[in-house]
């Protein structure tokens, strides 16, 4: 891109090419060279007046200039270098056509046709999106722009901080008390992940016996918060390939989410026939190791009607024959996490009278509107901008669902699942798009719409898990194990459940 060493106009130029309007007048400066509000305004399909308003605030931000002409006022970008730094954003057969449709939202004239990515990608369970190239341009335009502003404030130059530096109200520790006597009993945890589970279960008193994760950041995870517990990682923590009968006799429960891709929407809903499938080494782990009790987990989508048979031959069948199972769906903001997160969760038990004997876990939040008092026996659930410790804005809710970022060639660091996300967030003024490592890199990186950024640490509250649970691995490998994770706070509450039936 066109002198990319003069980053104070990066900024400026990201928030314009925002903006439709504005993103289509310097589309056609950089093409034609030059425009006349007239002929600028029959082109885009705005009112005169409108126009004028989107000029005045093109040349305020220092990238357009007016030249009188007689009667007219010619219309210019301010310096050739940005012309070439637009033109560099499309490439330059693109500049007639695509570049212009692409930017103003104008149906293009040809029929679109899906483009391939230029992002090489080997992985066995990458599913490329079927995109137009003129789809895939407009995604690459705004990488450029977003990586170019994230420089420019990380070198100062960017817009002074709008926010200060949070201090969250919210402090899912205080909702995980140990139990005052240890009941003894010792819990092995499959696909671990950063540890919803394991922590939710060390927080209620188990003995930690060992993990098992493939992922090497989401293994080094679990071993900085607990160097003292047995990981294993990598290919050692491959369930596929463990010899579970080596813990028979020392576990009292056995715990685990196999993935959920091959059941949730994301992961087009594979089942049995994608190869991420977890459940047959769950089921080979549990018949190994006879627990006493074995705790499951996954996306409600797994519960409905499509995988009604997958259930029923694949999980509760084989297992119900040695286990009295339960089958609950749980609710993150029931159990205190500021979040709409669903989970489905199998609990089951090998001896009869244990399973006589459970209570399933029972709410002990609400979430209710602000202003509206929660149930007199419950706690009230925080929304997202009391969680962070955010000013009061005459709007909070819980915060969407935080999806996993390890998607694709290219992994992401936005927490969005969907647009009706975007405009929760958007009501909320949170900007959940490029979180930021910490809190300090997070203020200095303003949003083009000012609204807060998120960081790694407000994510995980968000997830239910204290601050500073040390996830490691870079930015978008630490998101990724929150976004799979379970809140700590339901696992806590199920493994209270479980222990006072078992003790």
């Amino acid at each position: 891109m066109a002198n990319t060493n003069d980053l104070d106009g990066v900024v400026p130029l990201a928030e314009a090419l925002s903006d439709p309007t504005r993103r289509g007048i310097l589309t056609v400066l950089a093409r034609e060279g030059y425009a006349y509000p007239g002929s600028l305004a029959a082109l885009l399909g705005v009112r005169a007046t409108a126009l004028s308003h989107h000029l005045r605030a093109l040349r305020r931000a220092g990238l357009v200039v007016a030249i009188k002409e007689g009667r007219w006022q010619r219309q210019e970008l301010s310096s050739p270098d940005l012309r070439a730094a637009l033109r560099d954003l499309a490439d330059d057969q693109e500049v007639e056509g695509l570049f212009l449709h692409g930017l103003t939202g104008q149906r293009a004239t040809v029929q679109p046709q899906h483009a391939p990515s230029r992002i090489p990608s080997t992985h066995p369970h990458h599913q490329p999106r079927d995109l137009t190239r003129e789809q895939r341009d407009a995604f690459r335009r705004t990488a450029t722009l977003s990586r170019l502003a994230k420089n420019a404030a990380l070198a100062g130059k960017g817009p002074a901080p709008v926010h200060p530096v949070n201090t969250p109200r919210y402090q899912p520790e205080r909702l995980m008390h140990s139990p005052v006597a240890t009941h003894g009993l010792r819990s092995l945890s499959l696909f671990s992940g950063g540890g919803g589970l394991d922590l939710g279960f060390e927080r209620a008193g188990y003995e930690h016996v060992a993990s098992y994760e493939l992922l090497q950041d989401a293994a080094n995870t679990l071993t900085k918060a607990h160097p003292e517990w047995q990981v294993y990682g990598g290919d050692a923590g491959d369930v596929n390939n463990v010899r579970w009968s080596q813990w028979k006799g020392k576990v009292d429960v056995l715990h685990g989410g196999p993935p959920c891709q091959p059941f949730s929407n994301a992961g087009r809903q594979k089942g049995v026939l994608d190869p991420r499938d977890g459940w047959p080494a769950y089921l080979r782990a549990v018949r190994a190791v006879r627990p006493l009790a074995f705790v499951a987990e996954n996306v409600p989508a797994l519960v409905s009607k499509k995988f009604t048979d997958y259930v029923e031959q694949l999980i509760t069948g084989p297992l119900g024959r040695d286990y009295t199972i339960y089958q609950l769906l749980l609710r993150g903001e029931d159990f205190g996490v500021p979040q709409k997160r669903r989970r489905v969760v199998w609990v089951g038990f090998r001896r009869k009278r244990d399973a006589a004997r459970f209570i399933p876990p029972t709410p002990t939040h609400a979430w209710v509107e602000p202003g509206q008092s929660a149930p007199a026996d419950l706690r009230h659930t925080m929304g997202v901008r009391e969680a962070l410790g955010l000013p009061d804005i005459g709007f909070d809710c819980l915060s969407p669902t935080i999806r996993s970022t390890l998607t694709g060639p290219r992994h992401t660091t936005s927490i969005l699942n969907s647009t009706a996300a975007q405009r929760t967030f958007a009501k909320l003024q949170v900007w959940p798009n490029g979180v930021a490592a910490d809190r300090e890199h997070a203020r200095a990186f303003v949003a083009a719409n000012k609204h807060f950024r998120l960081s790694v640490p407000d994510v995980a509250l968000l997830q239910g898990f204290p601050q500073d649970w040390p996830f490691q691995g870079a930015t978008y490998m630490q998101l990724g194990q929150i976004g799979n994770a379970v809140p700590p706070p339901i696992a806590y509450s199920v493994a209270l459940s479980v222990a006072a039936t078992l003790a």
